[in-house]
């Protein structure tokens, strides 16, 4: 490591010759492979991007220059490169962030971790520098299937309108998202990749015919002026062209020298360019390349030399949905799924197997997924898309307006719903229970263990004039939390030990159910009693909780959303809206960016834990009853 130790910032690559520079992207990649198989994180991308990287730095002067990423998971080299080479607690608490962050460095620009954003970032800075009379550099990455989003290209529809504004855009073109990059645009850059080029044909056309007597240069020129035709014969990239975007490449993205040439033309061109640079994701990691289904994006803790997991965790949440899915397809024809470049990562990999023509991946494109579902459901199928919860968030308008307005039975299920800490603020899928208590019509149901997710899953499809919506956390499934009763459609998972008045009604959403039975034997010991439900389905608010809440003192919700507009707020109006009077505390997550931790210590931070809960919950009681003796003491009024 010794030439990667000498670097503290990008203009220590000045110094380098071609020869070090090509030891310097070994010893990067021998250092990522070391220090992210002892943390885990995404690996494969950033092998593939080392030698692109290392150019950006020497020919852009970042931060002065602003260099952009998208998707962010794909910046662990400029981190490197950018003095950061503290890797030991990468993702953890007090550690280096698994993507840009401002608190870090001055060099990243934006925190963006969901992709297909950072050409609408790069046309407003464009844009910006163009106001001010900056003369300063933006370079925007673009890669790992990030052109497959919808808003990519709204954005390029812009940036184009401005032939003068200069603008750098490398397409990171590793023909892989999470696995092989699926649909119309990916299919035109592997085109593009196959084809020895436009511009090399016409050079070497123009030195023959300059040289050819009387007509050859006026049958240059006029080749040269059917430049469109002859592109689109040769090199298809009019595509871009078309949209007035200067265009160069394919390069080699791991030739160093080709690369830092094409930069430097594209940074003198004074107008918006695309560089087309090739990449292999995982390159120089034998266990990544072999891992054709994602080329271990992102990984675990592993061992650095055989690319296996160093421990197992057991059942997982997504794996449950994904062997239910496979058995769901088998009993109906009608069901298909849909992800957004998510195959393996959410579990419908032995779906695809099962049933290859009942799948459908729409790339990074969760709006577009969420109309086509409703066109799905329309045509008589019953589809279930499977997305990250926090990646929902991009598709809101059209489940509300297109799946909800139309009453489609649509099943969304939602994977790393609630805290998910290691991937930080952009990831936690907090906001779901709320962003979508809004939509008339919807269902949420919110399974406490695996045997729920299998149980609602099935109650999810069988709905067929309305959206549903599945949630469930990332990781490990706990032990079964079994029922001792039931009331309307919730499940009761402990009664008072007391045939009085019970104190306190604790409504569990979700995974959180272990937590409140925790929170009801606290409560026990200080002589509070209380009766834990799990409501099962969140949305709409079961109607036997209000006479149920009536026989409490208390009501509390623990629930791993957002606090502002999530379960609480919505057994709180169900509660007012008949009458029905019951001092309510609602715990959750608070309305702030939560930081890359564990689990444990995001929860342990924001107070969701059962001691933090049953303490307070104490206090609370502790009230009321002397609220209660002071009225009993006062006297008589006339």
């Amino acid at each position: 490591m010794d030439l990667l130790t000498r670097i503290k910032g990008p203009r220590d690559l000045d110094r380098l010759s071609l020869g070090e520079l090509d030891r310097l992207a070994e010893e990067i990649r021998t250092f990522l492979v070391d220090a992210v198989s002892k943390t885990g994180g995404h690996l494969g991308p950033n092998l593939g991007v080392v030698e692109l990287t290392i150019a950006l730095h020497r020919v852009f002067e970042s931060p002065r220059d602003k260099v952009l990423w998208d998707t962010g998971h794909q910046a662990y080299v400029h981190k490197l490169l950018t003095g950061r080479q503290d890797f030991s607690r990468l993702k953890s608490k007090g550690g280096l962030s698994g993507y840009p962050s401002r608190a870090e460095s001055d060099h990243d620009v934006i925190e963006n971790s969901h992709a297909s954003g950072v050409l609408g970032w790069a046309d407003g800075m464009a844009k910006a520098n163009e106001v001010l009379k900056k003369d300063d550099h933006v370079v925007a990455v673009i890669g790992d299937g990030a052109l497959t989003g919808g808003m990519a290209w709204e954005a390029l529809n812009n940036i184009a309108a401005a032939k003068d504004r200069p603008l750098v855009i490398v397409v990171n073109d590793n023909e892989r998202s999470y696995a092989p990059t699926i649909g119309g645009l990916a299919n035109h850059l592997a085109t593009l990749r196959t084809t020895d080029g436009y511009e090399r044909f016409l050079a070497r056309g123009k030195d023959l015919l300059e040289r050819t007597p009387v007509v050859g240069r006026p049958l240059y020129d006029t080749l040269h002026g059917a430049k469109k035709g002859l592109k689109d014969f040769i090199a298809p990239q009019g595509m871009f062209e078309d949209l007035g975007l200067k265009y160069v490449g394919p390069i080699d993205g791991h030739d160093i020298e080709a690369l830092e040439s094409a930069l430097q033309r594209a940074k003198r061109f004074g107008g918006p360019v695309i560089v087309h640079c090739l990449t292999e994701k995982g390159r120089g990691y034998t266990p990544a390349l072999e891992d054709e289904a994602d080329r271990f994006h992102a990984v675990g803790k592993i061992h650095p030399d055989t690319g296996l997991p160093i421990s197992t965790s057991g059942l997982d949440w997504t794996s449950v949905f994904g062997e239910e899915m496979v058995k769901l397809g088998e009993e109906r024809e009608d069901i298909v799924a849909i992800t957004a470049a998510m195959l393996q990562p959410v579990g419908l990999g032995k779906f695809e197997a099962a049933f290859p023509d009942r799948i459908y991946d729409v790339g990074i494109a969760e709006q577009h997924g969420a109309v086509s579902a409703a066109g799905l459901a329309t045509g008589g199928l019953h589809p279930v898309f499977a997305v990250y919860a926090t990646f929902l968030n991009r598709a809101f308008d059209q489940v509300l307006m297109d799946v909800a307005l139309h009453k489609c039975g649509v099943t969304f299920v939602l994977d790393r719903a609630g805290i998910t800490g290691t991937d930080g603020a952009s990831h936690n899928g907090m906001w779901d229970m709320s962003i979508l208590q809004c939509v008339p019509g919807l269902r949420i149901a919110a399974p406490r263990d695996a045997d729920q997710v299998r149980a609602q899953l099935r109650e999810a499809v069988a709905v067929d004039d309305a959206p549903t919506v599945v949630r469930f956390s990332k990781g490990a499934v706990g032990p079964a939390v079994k029922a001792v009763g039931r009331v309307g459609g919730m499940d009761v998972l402990r009664e008072p030990k007391t045939d009085a008045r019970p104190d306190v009604l604790l409504v569990s959403v979700g995974a959180l159910a272990p937590m409140c039975l925790e929170i009801a034997d606290l409560l026990d010991a200080q002589g509070i009693s209380s009766t834990v439900v799990d409501p099962r389905w969140v949305k709409p608010v079961d109607e036997a909780l209000a006479p149920l809440a009536e026989r409490h003192r208390v009501v509390v919700t623990v629930e791993d959303n957002g606090r502002a507009g999530g379960v609480g707020s919505a057994v709180a109006q169900a509660l007012r809206d008949v009458g029905v009077d019951v001092p309510l505390r609602d715990f959750g997550i608070p309305p702030v960016f939560l930081d890359h931790a564990s689990r444990g210590e995001v929860m342990a931070e924001i107070g969701l834990t059962a001691p933090d809960i049953a303490r307070q919950v104490t206090g609370l009681v502790a009230k009321l009853d002397g609220r209660f003796e002071s009225r009993a003491a006062e006297p008589a009024r006339d």
